[in-house]
């Protein structure tokens, strides 16, 4: 990772602001940084000369004066987000102001060359600020220099492939991948404008992402929301198993459901989810009655979300989650075991992990530039 000049405060502040707006005038900035105009003049002169900041243009004003429009300079830097999802490995690449430079979508077990592509792919000589890892299970957030690891080993050799191909030097930061798609909701999707609410996923796994008061709740060993781990079930002829309630809420349990159900006459048995849900779309039996059983399922399931956080807003994702045919059943269960609670679901689909994960590498990598901002002006 290349050096970062030490920045004055001012400076510090309006790179943070300049890179969260995108571009602006010196007035602009002044007003977004609380910061005087002849601070701010200053701040700029200091980032341009550490190329931290350039000159894009110029914005004409009221009375007819053109106005300087800034940038990021090439000194800024860049970013990389890596999901490491169950079957695919998305990569995105992005500038300090959020802008993509790059994406790669491939197969899991490509994972490592996805990640080198998209390296090879940022602007040369940029340099690399940030990376973080969305994978599922995380209790270790920070891999610099640490050598820590997932908390199991649900990543297995892939993320030691990735892990390989990462350059030295460059802070790695771990995240869940259930928070990474909450961070993409929040801003950007089903729950812009709600400070509050949980992102249940329900796929091949089960988790939760909570959001309170704006903020990700991670928990003291970063496991919050970890759905998987809640005791299951509770009966009085049965002991509960570690991860059992995953092992029956996710789709793998749903196609061993329909395995067992379908008849020679119900036609081809579906081999996916999404077979599974196009033919309950159709209307087709038994995938409805499968799909409605689903849906009440994961209503029980909001339902103890709802009684533990009480979020007013759940939003439903997943590769089984986010299908709309779930909404009146999730709705309907919940209402009946729980207080109202609003359920709609994820705007973003599959890529909400790595939009999110994309987000906090973002704001990691203006945070590794501007934390050294300590000189007094």
């Amino acid at each position: 990772m290349a050096e970062t000049p030490r920045l004055t405060e001012s400076a510090g502040a309006v790179f943070a602001v300049l890179a969260q707006a995108g571009s602006a005038t010196r007035p602009q900035l002044a007003s977004l940084a609380g910061l005087s105009k002849p601070t701010v003049s200053a701040a700029v002169a200091e980032l341009e000369g550490a190329r931290l900041a350039t000159h894009s243009g110029t914005a004409s004003g009221g009375t007819g004066r053109s106005a300087a429009v800034y940038g990021l300079g090439p000194a800024s830097g860049s970013v990389i987000a890596v999901d490491l999802g169950p079957a695919r490995t998305r990569v995105r690449g992005c500038a300090l102001d959020g802008t993509l430079l790059v994406e790669a979508d491939t197969p899991r077990i490509r994972a490592a060359d996805a990640v080198r592509e998209a390296l090879a792919a940022l602007p040369a000589g940029a340099p690399l600020r940030a990376i973080v890892v969305a994978i599922g299970d995380v209790t270790a957030s920070d891999l610099a220099g640490t050598g820590m690891r997932p908390a199991t080993a649900k990543a297995g050799p892939v993320f030691d492939a990735v892990s390989v191909a990462l350059p030295p030097g460059v802070p790695v930061h771990l995240e869940n991948n259930v928070n990474c798609a909450a961070l993409a909701e929040l801003h950007e999707g089903a729950a812009r404008g709600r400070r509050t609410f949980g992102y249940l996923r329900i796929g091949v796994g089960i988790g939760l992402g909570i959001v309170i008061g704006g903020q990700v709740l991670r928990g003291a060993n970063g496991a919050a929301g970890e759905l998987a781990r809640l005791p299951y079930p509770w009966d009085d002829d049965r002991e509960p198993r570690q991860e059992a309630l995953e092992a029956y809420v996710g789709s793998h349990a749903l196609l061993r459901r329909a395995a067992e159900a379908w008849q020679d006459t119900d036609g081809p048995c579906p081999r996916t989810a999404e077979q599974l849900f196009a033919l309950a779309a159709e209307g087709r039996e038994p995938a409805r009655s499968l799909v409605a059983r689903h849906a009440a399922d994961v209503g029980r399931l909001a339902a103890a979300v709802a009684a533990v956080l009480d979020p007013g807003l759940i939003v439903l994702g997943g590769s089984t989650g986010a299908d709309p045919q779930l909404l009146p059943g999730v709705r309907s269960e919940l209402g009946r075991l729980s207080w109202p609670t609003e359920v709609v679901s994820s705007q973003i689909g599959d890529l909400g992990t790595v939009v999110g994960a994309a987000r906090l590498a973002v704001a990691k990598g203006v945070q590794n530039v501007t934390e050294g901002a300590q000189v007094k002006d």
